[in-house]
């Protein structure tokens, strides 16, 4: 078990550096494969998904600090994660490059209908994603159990054990209808099989020590899609 902590101020300059890498990070993979700033549907993209992000961090750095700084750790214990880590910034790189070589060579002709829909859909997985933080305080980048640490079975918990993951495969799913690439499609879908793998993993961790949890399976049978899986 974990129990680690960071003073307010390196918190927040660790969530200044992380947040302008990643941004530089995803800049780059989307406008230089495009080999133009004028990919409207990537800033449409960033738009999206940075402005609620800044929310987020900015209500956990003065609410929950604690689960921020969770949100932050990236080194994993469990080798099966660090694995599925390892594939996972190969899978980032063909995800995010390939819409803007598609804009780049007009692979695709997606309606812009369609990039609008998605876009929605996405900001609503992301919505998700924060509903899961108001309920989760110990929602974790890597897989651990803190000290103290209990089973969160209310919100969305109640109805799948991983509502997190449920709504980073939304945000991955659409993104490459965002980005106006049918392309992407292909290895943007990598991330569920990535997930499986996580997950399946993550609850053997659970089982074993975080205690309830395996009631709670019991209670809640749906990992991700009720009444599917």
């Amino acid at each position: 078990m974990t129990d680690t902590r960071l003073p307010r101020g390196e918190l927040l300059k660790l969530v200044l550096l992380r947040f302008g890498l990643g941004f530089v990070g995803l800049w780059l993979l989307l406008f230089l494969p495009a080999g133009t700033l004028g990919y409207w549907q990537a800033w449409l993209w960033l738009v999206t998904l940075i402005t609620p992000m800044v929310f987020v961090l900015s209500y956990l750095l003065r609410n929950d600090p604690d689960l921020l700084e969770r949100r932050m750790r990236i080194r994993e214990t469990q080798q099966t994660q660090r694995r599925v880590v390892q594939f996972g910034w190969i899978w980032l790189l063909l995800a995010f490059t390939v819409p803007g070589l598609d804009q780049r060579f007009g692979w695709s002709q997606v309606p812009a209908a369609i990039i609008i829909a998605a876009d929605v859909l996405m900001f609503l997985s992301y919505c998700l994603f924060i509903w899961v933080m108001r309920e989760n305080s110990y929602a974790s980048r890597v897989i651990e159990v803190e000290k103290g640490q209990k089973v969160i079975s209310s919100g969305p918990y109640a109805i799948i054990r991983h509502p997190l993951y449920a709504s980073a495969i939304g945000i991955y799913l659409f993104t490459p209808l965002v980005l106006a690439s049918y392309w992407a499609l292909i290895p943007g879908a990598l991330i569920i099989p990535i997930l499986i793998v996580r997950i399946l993993n993550e609850e053997m961790v659970l089982t074993k020590e975080l205690p309830g949890y395996e009631e709670y399976m019991r209670k809640v049978r749906y990992r991700l899609i009720p009444g599917i899986w």
